[in-house]
Parts: C-alpha cells; sequence; structure tokens
C-alpha cells in the first residue's frame, strides 16, 4: 500500500484550520462533508452532527465501524467580568497550565469574531512577582484579554460577546523538514486526517470489502457520548481511531501505530485486538501495543451505552496530550495502514 503523504497532510492542516470544541463544530463538518462530496461517497448525518460514511461490503448483515472525532478541546464564556476581560469554563479535559498565555479566538451567537489571550488574573511577574509565579493555574484563575479597546462589561457586550460563546485555542500547526507535526487538537484531527484518506483510497480503487464498513465522525468525544448513538444497526465491530499516548512509563510510539489492550474503562476486546496485532505482523505494519490509564474512546462510550460490539482502539502516537501535541508523519501512515489493511480482512 502507497500512500500520498501530501494528501494526509492537506487534510490535517485544513482541519487543524478550523476551529471546533465541542459544541462548535458546524464548521469543520462542512470541510469534512465538502471533502466527501468531491469523492462522491455515500454518507448521512446524524441527529448530534455526526458523519456516518458507508461502503457496501460483500456481508450486509456483517458491519465493521471506523470511528474518529473533529470534536476537540475548548472553552466557552462563563462571566464577563467588569474590566471587560472574560472567565471560562473549560471543554473537554484539559490542565490550565496548557492554555496560559495561548493565544484564542471568541465565536459570537451572530457570527462576529475576535482574538484574544488567555492569561492569568496576575500575569507580569514584573507587578506581582512570586504571587505571579505561584499562583494556582485554576479557570478562575484564568481570563481571556480580548484583543480590542474595552474598559468594562458594557464595553465587552457592545461588541456582541455573551455568556455560553465558544473560545477556540489557536492550533499553531506546523510540520518540520523530518515529518514531526506539532500542534494542539491532534487528538483527534490527525485521526479523522488519516480516516478522510482511507476513505479516499477504498473509494478510488473500488477495494472490495468483506462487510458493510462505516467509517463515524463523532461531534461529542472529548464530552463522552460522542458514539453512544447513531451507530449502524448491524455493527459488530467498533474500531476507535484515536490516539496513541507515548510519554514515561508507555510503550507507545510517535512512529507506529499504537493499539490499547486497556484504557480506563477496561479491557478492549481480545479476539479483535488479536486479529489487528495479526494484520500489523502480516503486512509489516510497524505497531505497539499499550494501556492508558486516565483514557476514554470513542468505542467505550459506545460499550457504555449497551452497543453489543467488539471494540478495539488504535491511532497514531500523540505525545503530550491534552496540550501542545506532536506526533510524526510515520506513525500517522503506519495507522493508516493498518486501517486499510483490516477494511478489507474478514
Amino acid at each position: 500500500m502507497n500512500f500520498d503523504r501530501n494528501v494526509i497532510q492537506d487534510y490535517l492542516i485544513n482541519l487543524l484550520s478550523t476551529p471546533s470544541p465541542t459544541g462548535y463544530t458546524d464548521n469543520i463538518r462542512k470541510y469534512v462533508v465538502s471533502e466527501l462530496d468531491k469523492l462522491n461517497v455515500k454518507y448521512s448525518l446524524t441527529n448530534k452532527g455526526a458523519i456516518l460514511v458507508s461502503f457496501e461490503g460483500e456481508n450486509k448483515n456483517y458491519e465493521r465501524v471506523f470511528s474518529g472525532h473533529i470534536d476537540t478541546l475548548g472553552a466557552m464564556v462563563k462571566e464577563i467580568k467588569s474590566n471587560g476581560a472574560l472567565e471560562l469554563t473549560p471543554v473537554g479535559g484539559f490542565m490550565m497550565t496548557s492554555i496560559d498565555g495561548e493565544n484564542c479566538t471568541i465565536e459570537t451567537l451572530d457570527n462576529k469574531t475576535y482574538t484574544g489571550t488567555i492569561q492569568t488574573i496576575k500575569p507580569s511577574v514584573h507587578i506581582s512577582g512570586d504571587e505571579a509565579r505561584e499562583l494556582k493555574r485554576t479557570a478562575q484563575n484564568m481570563e481571556v484579554i480580548i484583543d480590542e479597546k474595552v474598559f468594562s462589561k458594557e464595553d465587552t457586550e457592545a461588541l456582541g460577546i455573551n455568556v455560553g460563546d465558544f473560545i477556540c485555542f489557536d492550533s499553531r500547526a506546523t510540520v518540520t523538514e523530518k515529518g514531526f507535526i506539532k500542534s494542539r487538537h491532534l487528538d483527534d484531527k490527525a485521526s479523522v486526517a488519516i480516516l478522510l484518506t482511507a476513505i479516499k483510497y477504498i473509494s478510488e480503487n473500488n477495494l472490495k470489502l468483506p462487510y458493510n464498513t462505516h467509517f463515524f465522525i463523532s461531534t461529542y468525544e472529548e464530552v463522552g457520548h460522542g458514539a453512544k448513538a447513531g451507530l449502524p444497526e448491524h455493527v459488530k465491530e467498533f474500531i476507535a481511531v484515536d490516539m496513541g499516548a507515548p510519554g514515561p512509563g508507555q510503550n507507545s510510539s510517535e512512529y507506529a501505530v499504537c493499539i490499547c489492550a486497556k484504557d480506563s474503562s477496561g479491557p478492549y476486546d481480545y479476539n479483535l485486538r488479536k486479529k489487528l496485532i495479526d494484520v500489523c505482523k502480516d503486512k509489516s505494519i510497524d505497531y505497539k501495543i499499550d494501556i492508558y490509564p486516565y483514557y476514554g474512546s470513542d468505542a467505550s462510550a459506545a460499550l457504555g451505552a449497551g452497543w453489543d460490539i467488539s471494540a478495539a482502539l488504535i491511532g497514531p502516537g500523540v505525545f503530550a496530550s491534552h496540550a501542545y501535541e506532536r506526533t510524526h508523519m510515520d506513525s500517522i501512515v503506519e495507522t493508516l495502514k493498518l486501517v486499510v489493511a483490516y477494511s478489507q480482512t474478514l
């Protein structure tokens, strides 16, 4: 299997350039749908805004699903302060230290966009000294300073900003000459780029698939209910394509596909994991097996909702997850190889 890395990279950069915190995914869904329209593939939308791409296989009563999610971490306006700054409330689980000093955009209900910076309430050591250094990074101690001449709550409200508006963190996506991708939101846009490339490859090469095969692009994974509903009726296998988590004490890698044996929801299906590993061995796909103690996926969400499925979790290794992340194109390509190869496996 030969894949054009430029195709994957273009998908990924376009995805990373489109803000999509959980609950604010219309724009990125429109992008994904526009790419699917170019490929002339069959898809449908769920009430929650998930995208289900479907390929007919030889066995129509046994259905296989690969999932990825386009929603990301972000925040919302909780309060407009008396000085015109914004208190924020997190969307998704991240360390507040990871957004200290980050640029952002505020998206209003009437489609106005404003830029700003996330700072602590004591942002300057020249003013607060050790108090600035030692201030605990909590949501209550952080605020968004808007790039507008505002001096009061009324000034900010006059811009059209209100409680509940979304705050999107700048992705700061960059690709190095040696194939490293550094960005926020590689979780899970790296996997969505993989799935889009797999869809393109299957469609353009008219691959014969043994089962009805679906690609489920969810929109509420970061808050835990992405794949709890909207799956095909006869789904038997559900493979979440999400990030692997390399780091101290972990076996995952930024240069291989990572296969999760167990996360916070418990072990994934033993036989399905074995089948995925056998495909890796047969196709010379570089892989790592790992366990993630503080992790949940769309596969575990589907299991928790009561779907009677065999579930697995695979994905590219993403370093510094839920912060400013990094992966390598090798890991993305190895994951793509496994998705395409396994889609053709009985």
